[in-house]
């Protein structure tokens, strides 16, 4: 078991995005289990099943600075990382931070803008910094982005490169909530928008401190095997283009730490990483079949590796 002061504020965390955001403990265990690995999440589904809701009672839970940036077609890169304007007092060029400059990023359907502008949030998921005329700006520490899109099949939409999806951690969808959730949902909204009245329960230096901690989880060699066995066997399926990276086998093996601090545990266990299989490869591994295509495809080949792949005891 884990020490008192990790276990309340992960446990009281969660439960205070849950009054807003009901129904669906597990994308919001996905979503803290992003945050925690100091990495950051994508959010795919159809429009109205409360991915922005998500992003909003994370961000307001937290004590920090959030931004939204809605991605358009005519979005530019500097109106995601900022720019230099002439400051006629000082008689130089002053540069003005853009809303990338935020603990929380909600940027919402990224995949409704030019995958030009796209690529400018490259640099800043990856190296946590944005470059421009030649400078480079830190951005705030921590820094999570939480990106929404629609399905690609959806008019107006451009796909995600495989460098920008390498940099989320986890993809997942959030599904339609049952009707218990449904009902309790319903009246929660007839006294107003439920994210309004949550209060932030956690600052972004016990973020840090957290996110610390996951770096310490101990991962048993038996389970880094494992990881390995998995990883090697996407790039030897004959139902695969291109297996997972390095860059994944080290992601499934920091979200495994960052979920075992959700369970309290300062260990990992093999189901931990059949937990996250899924929703750490499935986005970076590339389908032979072009018919086979889709999310679904590629989950469907990480769900039988699971089944063939042994489990260490």
């Amino acid at each position: 078991m884990m020490t008192d002061s990790i276990q309340f504020p992960v446990r009281e965390l969660q439960a205070n995005i849950e009054k807003a955001f009901l129904g669906k403990t597990r994308a919001v265990r996905f979503c803290l289990t992003a945050l925690f690995a100091g990495e950051h999440i994508l959010l795919e589904d159809v429009p109205g099943v409360g991915k922005t809701l998500l992003a909003k009672s994370l961000a307001k839970s937290v004590r920090g600075t959030f931004n939204r940036l809605q991605f358009t077609p005519d979005l530019l890169p500097a109106d995601i990382t900022g720019s230099s304007l002439y400051d006629t007092k000082q008689q130089e060029f002053v540069f003005v931070p853009g809303p990338v400059f935020a603990n929380v990023l909600l940027a919402d359907e990224i995949n409704r803008t030019t995958p030009r502008t796209q690529s400018a949030l490259l640099e800043a998921m990856s190296d946590a910094q944005v470059s421009v005329d030649g400078k480079t700006h830190p951005l705030p520490n921590p820094f999570f982005v939480i990106a929404t899109q629609n399905p690609s099949e959806f008019e107006g939409t451009y796909t995600l490169p495989e460098s920008q999806l390498d940099r989320f951690l986890i993809r997942t969808s959030v599904g339609y909530p049952d009707r218990d959730s449904a009902r309790e949902l319903l009246e929660k909204h007839r006294l107003g928008q439920p994210v309004d009245q949550l209060e932030a329960v956690l600052t972004v230096e016990q973020i840090l401190e957290i996110q610390q901690r996951v770096r310490d989880i101990r991962v048993d060699v038996a389970i880094r095997e494992y990881i390995l066995d998995l990883v090697e066997a996407t790039r030897q399926d004959p139902r695969l283009h291109l297996g997972v990276s390095v860059r994944g086998s080290i992601a499934l093996f920091r979200a495994a730490q960052a979920w075992a601090v959700l369970a309290e545990r300062d260990y990992v266990i093999p189901d931990d990483v059949k937990s996250l299989a899924v929703v750490v490869l499935a986005h970076r591994v590339t389908l032979k079949n072009s018919s086979f295509r889709g999310n679904d495809g590629a989950e469907a080949v990480i769900l039988d590796l699971l089944d063939k792949v042994p489990t260490p005891r």
